[in-house]
């Protein structure tokens, strides 16, 4: 019991600890093209879409790591 509840209070942290932070990450080359005043939505935008390229990984590695954390929890208990 105690390690279930160990690693859904590790999961729940480390959730909070990704989705809480606010990034802003841009390429150089993205920052040169996209610099000026006039430019603040569409900087924004592009921020947005970098953001949400970088998660995909991210979420299907997470995704295999836990089909493999039950395939081996299933077989350990067989």
């Amino acid at each position: 019991m105690f390690k279930k509840s160990k690693l859904q209070a590790s999961l729940i942290a480390l959730c909070l600890f990704v989705f809480s932070a606010t990034a802003s990450a841009q390429c150089a080359m993205c920052r040169a093209a996209l610099g000026g005043e006039g430019n603040k939505v569409q900087a924004q935008a592009v921020n947005d879409g970098i953001v949400y390229l970088m998660l995909i990984p991210y979420v299907l590695v997470a995704g295999i790591g836990y089909a493999v954390y039950r395939l081996y929890r299933k077989k350990k208990s067989v």
